[in-house]
């Protein structure tokens, strides 16, 4: 059948050349060669004669001939989509046709010599109004990349071990044999391209390794297929063996399964972890369930993890038990989860790199539960944790009060404490700014206590860490355990340095609106009224009164709830006037004496800490 039709394209192009010998200057003979080339799936040549075609045809008047592009612009229109498309890939890939390691310009050079390209280049050039979503779709399929995550092990291939050669000539030894097997794995699932970290960047050029650290998440992201080698997951594992891989050790891995929108899981083998054969682990529940049992991170984000700020502490958490080989990877490891980029220093050390994507998080988002661990602090700022695994044990959970409750303790404080008191503190604190760092140095808005009597235990037996009886204004008495020895001073010996505890301002005790889940107008019921009418002031006067009425039910809820318990810091002044926190081995949990002086007990300002 096949050589049936291939005698009759050759049939068709002999009558087209005939056509044109008899008139050279028409373009009805070109465009029949051009048919009968297509046809016989001689692109190289279709695209000439089409070519000529058009050249015949400049001065044409038909509207459906000049709608045709030129070789140039359809070229131009498929590069521009290619460029969008490997934006957001590596920089370099391992062709797993030829098992060489290709930089850009030869991708795309391997891409113009196929069929793929040369059939939509000829549909471009037919078609000029051709949806670009067509051109995109077959653009991606060609490039879309597999990409591996693993446990480095042994020696593993460097981009200057397998430079200029092919992988799959080389000797199938140790993490050579790995890349072997993921490019068979990605050309047998029809992808022409894979990555592995270990051999597809130069580990020597800075410029490079910047770039690739700091998108690495993206590229996860927009891989077609990621794999995942567990390499000490045995043939024919039963379920809980992905839990128990040392995979799950490693710090660089979460972003390597949160990131990806596909992801295959392969043994020790390269045969599918629980012989799972779906197109996509991360639509197995069983598997998801076991990677959330072993990671901690809530299966809804295993599937759809998008990256950003929100619940910082929460993703802080999934790293605190994570190990990098190179100390400072810890921190850089977490910068795409958090959709942020920084400079990548490798030799600053560990304490430097996490502080510094600490200082993002609280800069870019002002969140403040990134201060919220226990710990040693850090040399970069002493809000912040010297590493990362202060953030394993929760948040402490602090009993909360119901809403009855809520408004029992406001029904008591009428008296006591007027509308027009708890109105003025409340519009104190939603006027105080949100934390900001700058040079190292953290600005915090805080509620303040100053600290009038510090004294150790001397009941309590112990070397280190020390535990000191802490009173302060208008807070109950508390303990502080620390490894840190503190100055002991009362009010009949008192000290020059300030002691404070403080409880930072968190803007979310207003219980505000979230903006962005309101309606674009405030009313109820659409106004329909004649804007020539005179205003209804009795509406408007209630409305107001309702907006006053809600004003002061916010403001009492808030002074019930600064009553209630709250994670404390413990500050000391230094010399030029700024002040360090006090790291404690537990949390400091402290308490107002007297809920209705609330506003009268606290001072209200931002702190500069070191």
């Amino acid at each position: 059948m096949a050589n049936l039709e291939k005698s009759l394209w050759e049939e068709v192009l002999l009558d087209a050349q005939k056509v044109i010998d008899l008139n050279p200057l028409s373009h009805v003979g070109y465009r029949l060669k051009h048919t009968a080339l297509h046809g016989a799936q001689r692109y190289d040549e279709a695209i000439e004669a089409l070519t000529t075609m058009l050249a015949k045809l400049d001065n044409a008047h038909d509207m459906q001939i000049r709608s045709k592009l030129y070789p140039s612009k359809a070229d131009s229109i498929i590069q521009k989509v290619i460029n969008d498309q490997l934006d957001t890939a590596p920089l370099r890939l391992l062709d797993t046709t030829t098992g060489l390691l290709c930089d850009r310009e030869t991708q795309i050079s391997a891409f113009k010599t196929t069929t793929e390209y040369k059939q939509l280049f000829l549909s471009i050039m037919k078609h000029a109004d051709l949806s670009r979503e067509i051109i995109a779709d077959a653009v991606a399929k060609y490039f879309g990349c597999v990409m591996l995550s693993h446990r480095w092990e042994g020696k593993e291939p460097l981009l200057q071990d397998i430079k200029d050669k092919v992988v799959y000539q080389l000797e199938a030894t140790g993490g050579l044999r790995k890349l072997q097997l993921l490019c068979k794995k990605a050309r047998e699932a029809g992808f022409h391209w894979a990555w592995v970290d270990s051999c597809c960047i130069d580990q020597n050029n800075n410029v490079e390794l910047q770039k690739s650290l700091n998108s690495m998440f993206a590229w996860y992201y927009h891989a077609a297929l990621t794999i995942v080698y567990l390499s000490d997951v045995p043939p024919s594992s039963k379920s809980g063996a992905l839990a128990k891989s040392a995979w799950n050790t490693r710090g660089w891995t979460v972003p390597e399964f949160l990131a990806p929108r596909v992801i295959l899981f392969y043994g020790q083998d390269w045969t599918l972890y629980l012989d799972n054969d779906s197109h996509n682990h991360k639509e197995s529940v069983e598997i998801m369930h076991e990677l959330e049992d072993a990671t901690g991170v809530d299966a809804r984000a295993l599937i759809a993890f998008q990256p950003g700020m929100r619940d910082a502490r929460e993703k802080l958490k999934w790293a605190s038990t994570r190990i990098t080989t190179v100390a400072e990877d810890i921190a850089y490891s977490l910068f795409g989860i958090f959709g942020i980029q920084l400079p990548i220093l490798y030799g600053e050390n560990k304490e430097n790199a996490l502080g510094r994507l600490l200082q993002e998080i609280v800069a870019r988002s002002g969140d403040i539960t990134a201060l919220d661990w226990v710990g040693q602090p850090s040399t970069f700022n002493s809000c912040l944790p010297a590493n990362i695994s202060s953030y394993a044990a929760p948040p402490c959970a602090l009993p909360s009060l119901s809403e009855d409750q809520i408004q029992i303790a406001i029904s008591s404080l009428r008296h006591p404490v007027t509308v027009e008191l708890a109105l003025s503190f409340y519009d104190r604190l939603d006027n105080m700014g949100a934390a900001r760092f700058a040079n190292c140095r953290l600005h915090l808005p805080c509620m303040v206590h100053r600290v009038i009597e510090v004294r150790r235990r001397q009941d309590l037996a112990q070397e280190t860490p020390f535990t000191y009886g802490v009173k302060a204004d208008g807070l109950c008495d508390l303990l502080i355990t620390t490894q840190e020895t503190l100055v002991q001073f009362s009010w009949t010996r008192p000290t020059r340095q300030t002691f404070l505890l403080v409880r930072p301002w968190d803007r979310r005790l207003l219980e505000l609106p979230d903006f962005a889940e309101q309606p674009a107008f405030d009313n109820d019921v659409e106004d329909t009224s004649d804007p020539g009418t005179p205003l209804d002031y009795s509406h408007r006067s209630a409305r107001q009164e309702r907006i006053d009425s809600e004003r002061h039910s916010r403001a009492l809820q808030l002074i019930v709830r600064l009553g209630q318990p709250f994670g404390a810091f413990l500050l000391a002044q230094q010399r030029g006037g700024e002040y360090k926190r006090i790291a404690s081995d537990r949390d400091i949990i402290a308490q107002v004496k007297d809920i209705a002086s609330v506003h009268n007990v606290t001072d209200i300002r931002t702190l500069e800490i070191l």
